[in-house]
């Protein structure tokens, strides 16, 4: 009954959404594809010819507003589950914590790359710390891979939950970057607990 509950508000949120409405409007598959577009609008991320690699990447929003950008520039997105086909991008479908899929990523580059981005999270169980704290390891994960292929002034980008890891998830991001931003953009839903961290300039 709770379950129904749930569904039914949420139908309701999605009607009443007006980033939902505009994302149909602009061919967007989710309406999360603000979210980076005001991240890109407020810290002037992307430019064409950036090498992009898009973790967690499924349907695939972020992987369309960042293709419309880079244009002749090169994008990988991975996700565990089947992306419909973005043009002029890689697709990998695999669990980006597996050592194979990361060494794939690696098979696709051959420089450095300007980006790292990610909007993984788990699937959700309703109890908000746990939530936070393991979104919150796919998050360092995608930080410590991003420190391996990125360039010394590439971007890492990355959901980040309010709750359990957040404060270590910042201090870690220090360590390896000397800039270390967070922001919530104005598309992401008041109730959540998402935030955005944005990582610049490797140390």
């Amino acid at each position: 009954m709770k379950k129904n509950k749930f569904s039914k508000n949420w139908v309701i949120k999605q009607k009443r959404d007006t980033y939902v409405k505009q994302s149909k409007i602009d061919g967007y598959r989710a309406r999360s594809a603000y979210k980076l577009k005001e991240i890109d609008e407020k810290f002037k991320i992307f430019k064409g010819g950036m090498t992009v690699i898009d973790i967690g990447a499924a349907p695939g929003s972020w992987s369309q507003y960042v293709s419309k950008v880079v244009k002749s520039g090169k994008l990988i997105s991975i996700d565990l589950k089947e992306i419909d086909l973005i043009e002029k991008t890689i697709q990998i479908k695999g669990d980006f914590t597996d050592m194979e899929v990361q060494n794939e990523i690696k098979n696709h580059i051959k420089n450095k790359v300007d980006a790292v981005i990610s909007d993984m999270a788990v699937n959700t169980t309703g109890i908000k710390n746990i939530d936070s704290i393991q979104t919150g390891e796919l998050c360092k994960d995608a930080m410590f891979f991003s420190k391996e292929i990125i360039s010394r002034d590439g971007y890492f980008i990355s959901k980040i939950f309010m709750g359990g890891s957040f404060n270590e998830i910042v201090a870690e991001g220090k360590k390896i970057f000397k800039e270390v931003k967070v922001f919530k953009p104005k598309s992401s839903r008041k109730d959540s607990k998402e935030s955005f961290i944005i990582c610049r300039k490797l140390r």
